[in-house]
């Protein structure tokens, strides 16, 4: 009997691991403390008292966000300290088609949202993403959170308003983000600096993450000459040595750039009126372990 009522709690874990792994991901914004977050929530629950649980869903959505919740603000004061720009760990499939996509990426997780998303306070961003994205009840998030109702709804309140400023403003189709990012490859890879600069936004802004263990910009780069020049120098730094290969970054079509058949960069793009006008660069090797590290 007891086997049977394990399998049956393994069974509800696996079925709403998905779930409590996006959940993870968007607080913390790394997939290694996502899967810890979600790793501690599963020996909780298999240590739990699961009798007479209303809903066994809202137990483990409690306490997976509760637990990233504390992971993300021993997190915080390391990246107060963090060097340069801090991007999260991207989730890069190759095929985009994979069950791994599928579940991880119900909903937005760009690298631009999680990088909005860091403008927020732990207690913020918790509260936003379990309103906003997990369409959690005010009565649950005030719950996990341990604040009245009426607080929460002003916190998710004033991150919305703080989101929406800064997120895109049109939504782009896939197939319209990945024919402009097929031009870009293809003239970033023939070192076509004019081809480049006709396909960015005079204002085009570029993000770079090296977090102190590889060369990186430590301010954020705007114009799209300037930003044209920096793939165009990197091409003739390394000539015939630099390759693209196209990837789902995040759920977004992107790119991953490799030096001399090593990854060096996975990168993530926003698309505006047919036009590229932001690029995240994220360099830093700790968070590109994950990725296929040969061209």
């Amino acid at each position: 009997m007891s086997k049977q009522v394990d399998n049956s709690a393994s069974d509800t874990f696996a079925a709403l691991r998905p779930r409590l792994f996006s959940i993870a991901y968007r607080m913390t914004g790394t997939r290694s403390d996502a899967e810890d977050v979600v790793q501690d929530a599963w020996i909780r629950w298999h240590e739990a008292e699961r009798t007479g649980l209303q809903s066994e869903e809202a137990w483990l959505v409690t306490v997976t966000s509760r637990l990233a919740l504390d992971r993300l603000r021993t997190r915080k004061a390391e990246r107060e300290s963090y060097v340069g720009w801090w991007l999260p760990e991207p989730l890069v499939e190759l095929n985009e088609q994979t069950p791994e996509t599928v579940a991880e990426l119900a909903s937005d997780v760009s690298v631009a949202f999680l990088w909005v998303l860091e403008r927020l306070a732990p207690e913020e961003r918790a509260a936003f993403l379990l309103r906003q994205v997990f369409d959690e009840d005010y009565s649950d998030i005030a719950s996990i959170l341990g604040k009245s109702e009426a607080s929460c709804r002003q916190m998710v309140h004033r991150s919305q308003e703080r989101v929406q400023q800064e997120r895109p403003r049109f939504e782009v189709s896939k197939e319209a983000h990945r024919k402009l990012l097929t031009q870009f490859m293809q003239a970033a890879s023939n070192g076509d600096r004019s081809a480049m600069k006709a396909l960015l936004a005079a204002d085009v802004e570029i993000v770079a993450d090296g977090g102190g263990k590889v060369n990186s910009f430590l301010r954020i780069l705007h114009g799209a000459g300037r930003i044209a020049g920096i793939y165009w120098s990197l091409e003739h730094q390394f000539p015939n040595l630099v390759t693209y290969r196209m990837a789902t970054v995040n759920g977004e079509p992107g790119l991953l750039r490799y030096v001399d058949g090593k990854l060096e960069s996975a990168q993530a793009f926003v698309i505006e009126d047919n036009a590229i006008k932001s690029i995240y660069i994220i360099r830093n090797p700790d968070k590109l372990v994950s990725v296929p590290a040969i061209a």
